[in-house]
Order: structure tokens, then C-alpha cells, then sequence
């Protein structure tokens, strides 16, 4: 065992999936998915398009329904719960594609993301998004329909992150982005770990999710095809074949 496997093992776990299973009508796409994110870890689920991670995200956050598995998180059972329950319970999911309100300006897009959990403070955690990202901060008072569509997905990181979870999922952060501005959203995402928020991240782009990631499992075809650490995964011929086939 390597000294991050016996690290990890040490670490309380966050999130425990067993046995998911995901249909489509009578289309069966995930087939009995385990896996685990432990508090403060940055998980990976890495496979190619059409290998079921959306699908998985999707399943666990109560945005479409579960054939079967359980989904445990802080050690209760989140399995049948709404989506706005599972909000309330600490995770956040940032879905792909920049989805936001591009009705609303940019700080109202981000107050919404302290919605489920309204406290005192709105005007630090503000500070504190526009400060990690100020290229939305100089468009705090500007629709978000007039953002680009890099911007856009900055800000859908941005609501996340003001949401104070204990688990952000990030679904293909880098969509429409430039590659400067993915590594900064995985740095902040690290950042995040190094804080106690545990990140779960779906992304196409492999060697950037190898490189901020402490762990991965990768996804063939509806189930959990291998996993290991970032470093076991990006030395070994695991990923290859996931990724090419044979």
C-alpha cells in the first residue's frame, strides 16, 4: 500500500456511492457504480464521452432518478432526497454548460448561491468571489446575458463556492474557457480541499484533472472501469486503455 492509499484510507469518508444504477426507460446507463470522497479530497471521475460521469453526477445530486444504490453523505442516507435537500445537506453541484440566470446581474447570480444556507456575511463571501475571480467582479452590476460564455461558467464556479459546501461537484468546469482560466478555477478548487471542502470533478481534460487531483476512478461504459491515485493513474496503462480502447 503507498503511503496516499494509507492516507486516504485514514480519512473520514464524505460521500460513499454503492451499487448506482441509472436508467433510461429501459436503457440501462450505469451499472452498479461504487466509489468514495473522503473530507478534503479531490476526486477525479475521469472516462471518455458517453461513459456515464454527467450521468452519475446527475444521479447522486437528485437531478434524475436512481434505478438503485444508495448514496450515503456525512454518514445518512441522502439516496431519495430532493435536490434542494441534498443542497441543504452541503453539496453543491456546478453543472456544465454556464448555466445562470442571464436575467439577473452578476452579484444576484451570486447571491443566490447562499440561498439554501442564508446567513450574515453575503458581503464578505462576495468580496471573497470577486476577489478569486475579478474579471466578473468588474461586471458585478451587469446582466449576466451580457457576459461571455467563459464568464458565464466563472460565475456558475462563483455561485458554487459562495454556497459554502462540504462537497462542489464541478461538471466540465473548462467548458468555453481558455486554459489559463481552467487551471485558476482548479486552483481555487485545490485551495478548497486544503480548507476541508471536498471536490468531486468531472473533466475532459485529463491531464489538467491529473495534475490538481488526489484521487481517480475511471468510468468505461457505465461502470467503474478502475481507480487508483493521480500519480498510479497517470504512470500506469489503466487510463490508456479507458481512453483508447484494446
Amino acid at each position: 500500500m503507498s503511503v496516499q492509499d494509507a492516507e486516504r484510507k485514514n480519512a473520514p469518508v464524505l460521500l460513499d456511492v454503492k451499487g448506482l444504477e441509472v436508467a433510461y426507460g429501459k436503457a440501462q446507463v450505469i451499472h452498479g457504480v461504487d466509489f468514495q470522497v473522503r473530507k478534503g479530497e479531490f476526486v477525479a471521475l475521469l472516462g471518455r464521452n458517453g461513459a456515464g460521469k454527467s450521468t452519475t453526477l446527475h444521479a447522486l445530486s437528485g437531478l434524475i432518478p436512481k434505478k438503485a444504490g444508495v448514496v450515503r453523505f456525512k454518514d445518512r442516507d441522502i439516496s431519495r432526497l430532493e435536490p434542494r435537500e441534498i443542497v441543504r445537506e452541503g453539496i453543491v453541484n456546478v453543472l456544465e454548460g454556464h448555466r445562470v440566470f442571464t436575467g439577473l446581474t452578476v452579484e444576484d447570480n451570486l447571491l443566490l448561491g447562499t440561498y439554501a444556507k442564508k446567513s450574515s456575511g453575503d458581503g464578505s463571501k462576495l468580496d471573497r468571489i470577486y476577489a478569486l475571480f475579478p474579471e466578473i467582479g468588474e461586471r458585478r452590476h451587469q446582466l449576466a446575458s451580457r457576459l461571455s460564455g467563459g464568464q458565464q461558467q466563472i460565475l456558475a464556479v462563483g455561485q458554487g463556492i459562495i454556497a459554502n459546501p462540504h462537497l462542489l461537484i464541478l461538471d466540465e468546469p473548462s467548458g468555453g474557457l481558455a486554459p489559463i482560466v481552467v487551471d485558476r478555477i482548479l486552483k481555487v478548487a485545490k485551495e478548497l480541499c486544503d480548507s476541508g471542502i471536498a471536490i468531486l470533478l468531472v473533466e475532459q481534460l485529463v491531464r489538467e484533472a491529473l495534475k490538481f487531483s488526489d484521487y481517480c476512478y475511471l468510468v468505461e461504459t457505465g461502470r467503474i472501469g478502475g481507480e487508483g491515485t493521480a500519480q498510479e493513474v497517470r504512470s500506469g496503462e489503466l487510463i490508456k486503455r479507458i481512453y483508447l480502447g484494446g
